[in-house]
């Protein structure tokens, strides 16, 4: 059974859960996963804080409750400072990864598109590295060209993976109608944020680029899910096999 519109919540089903206080039976990732199986994550960005900032509080979570056994993480667009900066942060946040793999690139910012066929081979080369068991990637329907190439070049590289397409908040306005979350701990939720202001200081002169940003699109994700924290992150979970 394929499912392309449906409601996740990384919760146990059980009323103790410290994520929600209510009763709903909520889907565990491990209905996905298996009981500790050893997981292997791709995450997948096209500029140097877009992992951060759409799956950052995700990859935390997952770090933290479950057996993941290798993480790659795949920036396509730098220059030097930006790199060095992405690279801390990187390291930073998967500090609890058993095994990691940190790859930035140097695809030409803004062009994605017109060297499509570039990055296209660079997919075939992830692909013979990590068979993964999830992978995180830009929102198809998202307006900024670099974003769109990525998540299109995913689906087209990963056919029979779990892909969970994030969320970038900017100035198109973009942002849409999420069907999967997680909940996230007030600690994750900071600490997030915290790195994202800490090992970027080439874009704090941005104006979008401020904690009450990053805080605000995850405290609406959290009352969308009724997460107890009151805050998410939220992803578009277009087929999920069951």
């Amino acid at each position: 059974m394929i499912l392309s519109s449906i409601l996740l919540l990384f919760l146990t089903p059980k009323t103790t859960d410290p994520y929600h206080s209510g009763t709903r039976p909520m889907t565990n990732l491990n209905q996905f996963f298996g009981n500790n199986r050893p997981l292997k994550i791709l995450a997948l960005g096209a500029h140097c804080d877009d992992i951060e900032i759409g799956c950052g509080g995700a990859l935390l979570h997952l770090l933290s409750n479950y057996n993941v056994e290798e993480v790659h993480w795949v920036v396509f667009s730098s220059n030097p400072v930006r790199e060095l900066e992405a690279r801390k942060s990187a390291e930073h946040f998967l500090s609890k990864a058993t095994k990691k793999k940190i790859v930035i690139k140097s695809f030409r910012n803004g062009y994605f598109p017109f060297v499509g066929a570039e990055i296209k081979d660079f997919f075939e080369v992830i692909k013979k590295d990590i068979s993964p068991d999830l992978i995180f990637t830009h929102y198809r329907d998202d307006r900024h060209q670099d974003h769109r190439c990525i998540s299109d070049l995913c689906w087209n590289t990963f056919r029979d993976n779990l892909i969970f397409e994030y969320e970038i908040p900017k100035y198109d306005g973009d942002i849409g109608n999420p069907n999967l979350f997680i909940p996230l701990t007030i600690e994750n939720k900071n600490k997030k944020i915290e790195s994202l202001l800490t090992y970027f200081p080439s874009q704090n002169n941005k104006q979008w680029f401020t904690e009450n940003t990053f805080e605000s699109i995850m405290r609406i994700r959290g009352i969308e899910s009724n997460a107890q924290s009151g805050f998410a992150e939220a992803f578009y979970a277009r087929k999920i096999t069951l």
